[in-house]
């Protein structure tokens, strides 16, 4: 089961994410590591981008595994965030 399966499989679910968000437009890194956010939905990163994802996690880079984007509950607000497996526990 790739990553991207395995995030899709546990929607409704939580994840723990062990890093800091880094948000884009300005925003920066949150400081906030180990972050618990439930799980609306999946998909790929292409997918994500054309959403206009919001933010990523603060260790993903081009060397990174797996790499999804997942639709997370952040703060009340649903939020396209790119997450790679390394960072993320899924709860």
């Amino acid at each position: 089961m790739t990553f991207l399966e395995q995030i899709q499989a546990h929607k409704g679910g939580l994840i723990c994410l062990k890093t800091q968000l880094y948000w884009y437009g300005g925003r920066g890194y949150d400081k906030n590591p180990g972050r618990v956010c439930l799980i609306l939905d999946a998909a790929t990163v292409a997918t994500a981008a054309a959403a206009g994802a919001a933010a990523r996690t603060a260790a993903r880079t081009a060397a990174t595994g797996a790499i999804a984007a997942a639709l997370l509950l952040v703060d009340g607000s649903p939020q396209w965030i790119w997450v790679a497996e390394e960072d993320v526990e899924l709860l």
